[in-house]
């Protein structure tokens, strides 16, 4: 039972919601009335997915616009991280403040200007600020008891991340010119002579549309807000110029909530069932599997095994099962066998980083509060797991009685990666003619050039020095000098067919997940339970691992020994299932209908769905490459 306390501490870790913080990660603690920046991030919207800088609208500057230097992560994220005029004070209050212009003269947008806030608008832009770090908020006050009298009315309160830019009625723009900021602060427990500090641990906004008739504004940069609902929305006319005020108020509240748990607000989740929902989904689905497979292996094989390996009657079991008949081209090398290798060998580099990835996410390193930090640490275990790729992919290449190691590195190290980078240099290129801060600047993109061909490329070549000189793959059986004929085969061992029947259990374990993925990618939330998500990849290992060998033992018993391809493709078939759900989830989900942002999601999905392919392909191909080699090994062949 000395598994026991391990078991138990790896189930809490995967069930922990809430996010924790990496060592050397210090709070900021405040004095009153210290200064707290509020930092502008970026625009947001799920309808065209181009994000923009905050200073691509014609918002209030401070004297002195500095960004902030961004990781990797963040470049490619799109963030944009800049300074802005609000001056809010560590519990200070302030009722309604001018930001920018004078109490006699407003701001006045452009007909420009105006026609480009209106199109963010209708748009339905979000703005993304942050405060110590912490992202702005907008409370969602929902009332789960529909039915019976206001009294009974249980509220359910949720947070959009970002406020709404504007909104529309009856083919009327208008734009939240007012924020009212409601940050909340944790006083920390001194001694008595000491001053208090005090930690920000929620930043909530409260967006408002105030005509500049209601707004009275005086000559020290104050104003007075109307009372109740006398005032009418700031209306934004896209065929004149606009003239306007922006204003902000701030109110402080003390708060329960610990800085360690600050994000506790922002990460909580109603549906925590439904992943409970999805990975018991998941195990009855692999347990379905397993007796599929003890079915076959336990009962069908070992009585093949023990059939062929009577020396009496052997004619009388050849004609029995199949799988024998093919010993002496069962290991015959395929087509292509350097593309075979080099694709299999990204496929365990993609399979090494996916893994660090999530496990390092699981235990909190990655948490939402590093910005970046979860696709800087992704690029960068891609190149150094080049190693193991190469390696990999060198010894299977030798195996498949290969002689050109030097051009079968290159191919791996420059395939999948040169496929990638090529979809993604296409789509930047629209990304850049809309002036999306989505776009990789050029000096980022050199960078990663530099990576790919400074630190992928040498390491790849190292691994597949080593790997190409190590002992091939032992066969248990020598392949014969003149291929067998392959009989005809029945309509179910179609390659199609093969992909459609091998892809839906593996998917079906995990395409609950895949919803909060997408939403996480294309509807700007976070994601942040990968204990959820270490769980169902070691259930999708498990699950494409026993599909792939009852698919090839069929393949095998009909006589076909063209398995090294076929089962390739065909473990991969639930990238065919993902693909067919993120088309599912474009025309149901979400709302675009323009050109370039169709594009770019469709261009990312099929990234996505080349890499989901590579992985479990990979996964598939080696459990059937081990599961072929072991039953070739129990017979014995004269």
């Amino acid at each position: 039972m000395d598994w026991l306390p391990w078991s138990l501490l790896l189930f809490s870790l995967m069930c922990d919601t809430g996010a924790f913080y990496v060592p050397g990660v210090a709070p900021i603690n405040f004095h009153q009335n210290d200064p707290v920046e509020i930092k502008a991030v970026k625009l947001t919207s799920s309808r065209t997915q181009l994000p923009y800088e905050y200073y691509s609208l014609p918002f209030c500057q401070p004297s002195k616009i500095t960004y902030k230097a961004e990781n990797l992560g963040e470049v490619l994220r799109g963030d944009r991280i800049v300074n802005t005029p609000f001056q809010v004070l560590m519990n200070s209050e302030k009722k309604c403040e001018v930001l920018c212009g004078q109490s006699n003269k407003p701001v006045t947008l452009t007909v420009e200007q105006s026609r480009l806030v209106a199109e963010r608008i209708s748009e339905d832009y979000y703005v993304h600020l942050i405060a110590d770090n912490l992202p702005v908020a907008t409370r969602l006050e929902l009332y789960s008891n529909r039915d019976g009298d206001d009294k009974k009315k249980e509220k359910d309160v949720q947070f959009e991340h970002g406020y709404r830019l504007g909104f529309t009625d009856v083919n009327k723009i208008y734009l939240h010119n007012h924020l009212s900021f409601i940050l909340y602060y944790h006083r920390e427990d001194l001694e008595e002579d000491r001053e208090h500090t005090y930690r920000v641990v929620r930043f909530e906004v409260i967006p408002q549309s105030v005509r500049l008739e209601d707004l009275k504004a005086d000559e020290k940069s104050s104003c007075t807000l109307p009372e109740g609902t006398n005032s009418s929305p700031q209306e934004i006319d896209p065929t004149k110029e606009n003239q306007l005020y922006f204003t902000y108020s701030v109110h402080w509240e003390e708060s329960d909530i610990k800085w360690a748990s600050r994000w506790d607000t922002y990460l909580t989740m109603s549906d925590v069932q439904i992943h409970w929902f999805s990975i018991i989904n998941s195990v009855v689905v692999v347990f379905f599997l397993s007796g599929i497979l003890s079915m076959i292996i336990i009962r069908t094989l070992r009585k093949d095994i023990a059939n062929y390996n009577k020396e009496d009657d052997i004619e009388d079991t050849m004609e029995e099962s199949g799988w024998k008949l093919v010993h002496g081209d069962v290991f015959r090398p395929p087509q292509y066998p350097m593309i075979l290798s080099s694709l299999l060998g990204s496929g365990i580099q993609l399979f090494c980083m996916i893994l660090i990835v999530i496990f390092v996410a699981m235990l909190g390193m990655l948490s939402p509060s590093s910005r970046g930090a979860l696709m800087t640490t992704a690029c960068f275990l891609f190149m150094f797991m080049g190693v193991f790729g190469g390696f990999s992919a060198g010894r299977l290449y030798r195996t498949l009685k290969g002689h050109r190691w030097k051009k079968g590195a290159f191919c791996t190290a420059t395939l999948y990666p040169g496929v990638v980078f090529g979809i993604c240099f296409v789509l930047n290129c629209f990304i850049w003619g809309k002036h999306s801060s989505g776009a990789v600047p050029f000096p980022t993109m050199v960078a990663l050039l530099c990576m790919w061909f400074g630190i992928s490329l040498p390491l790849v070549y190292l691994g597949y020095y080593f790997g190409f000189r190590k002992q091939p793959y032992d066969n248990p059986v020598r392949t014969n000098q003149i291929p067998r004929q392959i009989p005809e085969q029945r309509w179910y061992m179609n390659r199609f067919v093969g992909i459609l029947m091998a892809g839906i259990l593996p998917f079906g374990a995990m395409f609950i997940e895949l919803f909060f993925i997408f939403s996480a990618i294309w509807e700007n939330q976070f994601y942040y339970l990968f204990g959820f998500l270490f769980l169902v990849f070691i259930i999708l290992v498990v699950s494409c691992s026993q599909i792939s060998i009852v698919m090839v033992y069929f393949q095998l018993c009909a006589e076909d020994y063209r398995w090294w391809w076929r089962n390739f493709l065909v473990s991969g078939g639930s990238a065919f299932y993902v693909l067919v759900y993120a088309i599912f989830y474009f025309v149901n989900k979400l709302d675009i209908v323009e050109f370039i942002p169709s594009l770019l999601y469709f261009g990312y999905t099929a990234l996505m769905v080349l890499s989901f392919w590579l992985l479990t392909g990979t996964i598939g191909f080696y459990a059937a490459y081990m599961f072929v080699r072991k039953i070739y090994a129990a017979v014995k062949i004269d």
